[in-house]
């Protein structure tokens, strides 16, 4: 097994006295795990830091084996990690997506939204204009693996017209009509989600929740418990900074 490609750094787990388990996001490849040996030197340190843009090597002599894994720093968001905020960002956006992926199948659409993502945390110069890219990936995500929420029409009378809600059952948008008794039953449909435009706060907290809803039922569910608390630290940072 040899391979070649440019990766986003999604996690890194020391293992044995110097090294580290790497995975990283390829473009045509997708998730790949690697073993870096001297990964948790302080040379290596900046360049394995999670959201960092690699160029990495991949050898194994079997499929089996973890294969070793060399890396070239190309791009470094490590500086962004000296602010809160940002550094909350990049930990659950690149968590999350450590965690749910499958390894070795490629995703593109996922590829290249987490990178927009990462650059907006990155570019941005204040976490409004980055935080309905992070909610708009975070259903990417959902539909990308077989959970995709449908927001096009009304679950109660198949209207297209105001949609304000989605049932946390289904998944699937209802109307003020449809939902006239049971409103605080059923999740906040924001209008930038379906409408485009620009977002409120009150609209971003609204997508995180519903975005958040469906994620830890159908795709964290029993996944590790430091991935969930890393999106609760971004969303109390978030409200924090916006208080």
């Amino acid at each position: 097994m040899h391979l070649r490609a440019e990766a986003i750094i999604l996690s890194v787990r020391a293992h044995g006295e110097h090294g580290a388990v790497v995975r990283a996001l390829t473009e045509e490849h997708g998730l790949q795990a690697g073993y870096v040996r001297g990964g948790r030197s302080r040379a290596m340190r900046p360049v394995l830091q999670q959201a960092n843009l690699v160029l990495g090597e991949w050898r194994a002599r079997t499929e089996e084996q973890l294969p070793g894994l060399t890396v070239e720093l190309i791009h470094s968001r490590a500086p962004m990690f000296g602010e809160a905020l940002p550094a909350a960002a990049f930990e659950w956006a690149t968590a999350l997506t450590a965690s749910i992926l499958p390894e070795g199948q490629p995703y593109p659409r996922v590829h290249a939204a987490l990178e927009g993502v990462l650059g907006a945390i990155e570019a941005a110069p204040a976490a409004r204009g980055w935080a309905v890219a992070l909610v708009r990936y975070e259903l990417l995500l959902l539909a990308e693996l077989g959970f995709g929420l449908d927001l096009e029409r009304c679950a109660a009378t198949g209207s297209t017209q105001e949609l304000h809600f989605v049932s946390p059952k289904s998944g699937t948008a209802v109307s003020r009509m449809g939902a006239a008794g049971y409103e605080s039953r059923l999740l906040r449909l924001s209008p930038f989600l379906t409408l485009g435009g620009p977002a409120e706060w009150v609209d971003i907290f609204d997508g995180l929740k519903l975005t958040g809803h469906f994620l830890e039922r159908d795709l964290l569910h029993g996944k590790s418990a430091e991935v969930i608390a890393a999106r609760s630290r971004l969303v109390d940072r978030l409200k924090r900074a916006v208080a």
